[in-house]
């Protein structure tokens, strides 16, 4: 199903990536000034009708909307989607900022980015060559080697599909910012050659990793789509640990020498009810 994007939507071809979804950030303000001068028919008209498009994203196929009581003045609401059609995150982000009235919801910030798997995963020749042969010693031509490089490869499949066509968790913790490497006179990581970086982004995983299970993390890229290079949103069930890994990320050689960051947004996930109740609408 696509939303209504125009009269006749057979003018509009799909425009879906060769691979991945795009994913759209969405923050606002909640103009209150004007919200208050609904009368209360019309405040509950709204809210409904916002309730309406999100029940209608939510059952658009292959897609996903997130709704988050953002905290701090930042902003008041967040939304996360996910869908392949570029019109149709288009068509629905014009749709979610006038769902409540058309002067109700300022953008504050906004974020495109397309899901990735990234440049630097092992391949399965690189993991037969150095894990299996040379540091397991194992014989190319065993049925042990055939049989662990048979599981790499479903395990590998199957991460790069949860990279690519990721199911959004519901934990409560959700925190978003954009970051980028850099490209100085002394450090420039692009000036690095290939090799070099994916060893240096191979102990930035090492690092990450230790939080399994308690992070959960989307890395989106956003080259030529927007300000910054990647988008990178955690979710969590604690503060505590999306402060820990971000903390422990930094004395990391990537971030030391070559990371770049942007604002952060911290927001709470929850249902649209008790969204409403939170932000006071």
């Amino acid at each position: 199903m696509r939303p209504d994007i125009a009269s006749d939507d057979n003018n509009y071809d799909w425009l879906a990536p060769a691979e991945g979804w795009h994913v759209v950030h969405l923050f606002y303000l909640i103009d209150r000034t004007q919200w208050s001068m609904l009368a209360e028919d019309e405040q509950i008209a709204a809210k409904t009708e916002l309730t309406k498009l999100v029940q209608e994203i939510r059952s658009t196929e292959q897609t996903q909307l997130l709704t988050f009581s953002m905290v701090t003045p930042k902003a008041d609401i967040g939304f996360m989607l996910l869908t392949p059609d570029l019109h149709t995150a288009n068509a629905f982000e014009k749709r979610l900022t006038t769902a409540l009235g058309p002067d109700i919801l300022a953008p504050t910030f906004s974020y495109l980015s397309l899901t990735e798997t990234g440049e630097y995963m092992t391949s399965a020749d690189e993991y037969g060559a150095n894990t299996l042969v040379k540091e397991e010693g194992l014989d190319p031509d065993s049925e042990e080697y055939r049989a662990k490089l048979d599981e790499f490869s479903t395990r590998m499949k199957k991460y790069a599909g949860d990279k690519l066509y990721p199911n959004m968790p519901d934990w409560p913790v959700f925190c978003f910012y954009s970051m980028a490497k850099r490209r100085g006179e002394v450090h420039n990581w692009y000036g690095l050659d290939f090799d070099t970086r994916k060893q240096l982004m191979a102990g930035h995983g090492r690092v990450g990793r230790q939080w399994h299970g308690k992070i959960r993390q989307l890395i989106t890229g956003s080259v030529g789509l927007d300000e910054s290079e990647w988008g990178v949103t955690l979710f969590a069930k604690d503060t505590f640990d999306v402060k820990g890994i971000v903390y422990q990320m930094r004395f990391d050689e990537v971030t030391v020498k070559y990371g770049e960051f942007g604002d952060f947004y911290i927001g709470i996930q929850l249902p649209l009810d008790e969204l409403f109740r939170r932000i006071g609408i």
